[in-house]
């Protein structure tokens, strides 16, 4: 009988000793094809960078984390298999399952991940080459491709555990009816968002105002519930984007020029003076590198005044620049003055005249 139960301890460590050492194999696999994936996607990343083509370094900077995680996946999902065959638990009869939700989790990380370094490639290569990049835009897109990206993954992963979609689809109508009497406001904004993503009134960096309401200052970011706008006094200011179906926005951004429509007056001793000073402030706005000649320039006569005679000037510059724009004007309005004073003529300013007759006299008490 001792003879017999040494060989049954034997074949007991002996079996035991095999499932232990497939393990071990498994684990010192999984750790070793680790080491050497990330040692030759680290060279396959440097190498790509270089390249003109924005696809090969996203993949494989997007691949780097995602692959690692799948081959632990992958690795521990085995050797549960091996250990729930061992011991016939039924807490390892979820490993299938958990495995394939984890590999779709792991998929759809590595999709939202190319997607944000394919949105940042375009954005960063624009800029290099001095293009334009509409980053409205391409913000959108990729929210909507990550959206689409998380809503498959989750309709994958529910089937996958046994659910049906069609049950889960006809619920989410059914509760979608409910959710949207509930949160129409955020809905409002999500839908307000989405037209601005589509009607593109404005975008990121753009200067915007609203003669409507109190906004003004530098759209920072379009979110789908709320615009973040940066004042002029740098404060942050947060707007809910259905507001902007009710009002009007201006967005001086995109204007064409940038315009000079002063009124200037002359004293009434100097109104002989009038026509030629007009000439010259007009052919100093043509001859003028900064005015934009194809928009309309007008400097005319056009009022007696209480205290001057006026002439106006409506011009406009090259540049839509703020700052480069006053400049500009401030060097215009100079120039003027200098015509005036070369014609001998004076700028009005307001004044009151007394008339007193020759012959009075001042009665006294």
């Amino acid at each position: 009988m001792d003879i017999e139960n040494i060989f049954t301890n034997l074949e007991y460590f002996k079996d035991e000793g095999l499932w232990m050492t497939q393990i071990f194999i498994i684990v010192f696999l999984v750790l070793l094809f680790n080491y050497f994936q990330r040692r030759i996607l680290k060279k396959l990343h440097k190498k790509f960078e270089g390249t003109k083509n924005p696809w090969d370094d996203a993949v494989v900077g997007a691949l780097r984390r995602p692959l690692t995680f799948l081959v632990w996946i992958l690795g521990v999902a085995f050797a549960a298999q091996i250990v729930g065959q061992r011991t016939n638990a039924e807490i390892f009869q979820i490993v299938g399952p958990a495995r394939e939700v984890g590999v779709v989790v792991v998929i759809s990380w590595f999709l939202i991940r190319f997607i944000k370094r394919i949105e940042q490639d375009i954005v960063k290569r624009k800029r290099a080459a001095g293009a334009a990049a509409d980053i409205t835009t391409v913000d959108a897109i990729a929210k909507l491709l990550r959206i689409s990206v998380m809503i498959t993954a989750g309709l994958v992963a529910l089937q996958t555990l046994g659910f049906s979609i069609s049950g889960v689809l006809a619920f989410g109508g059914v509760g979608g009816i409910a959710i949207g009497f509930a949160a129409k406001d955020l809905l409002a904004n999500f839908f307000g968002g989405l037209m601005i993503y589509l009607d593109r009134p404005f975008s990121v960096g753009d200067w915007i105002r609203s003669p409507d309401r109190d906004i003004e200052g530098t759209v920072e970011d379009i979110g789908w519930r709320l615009t973040r706008i940066r004042t002029f006094d740098q404060r942050p200011l947060y707007l809910p984007n259905s507001a902007f179906a009710s009002i009007a926005v201006i967005n001086p951004s995109r204007m064409n020029n940038r315009r000079i429509y002063e009124t200037i007056g002359i004293r009434y001793d100097d109104v002989k003076k009038m026509s030629d000073i007009v000439t010259d402030v007009k052919e100093m706005l043509q001859s003028h590198t900064a005015i934009d000649t194809s928009r309309t320039l007008m400097v005319n006569f056009n009022a007696f005044a209480p205290s001057s005679v006026d002439f106006f000037v409506y011009t406009f510059t090259h540049t839509t620049v703020w700052t480069e724009f006053h400049e500009i004007k401030q060097d215009v309005l100079l120039k003027i003055v200098d015509i005036i004073d070369k014609h001998g003529a004076e700028i009005a300013f307001p004044t009151s005249t007394i008339h007193v007759p020759d012959e009075s006299t001042v009665k006294q008490g």
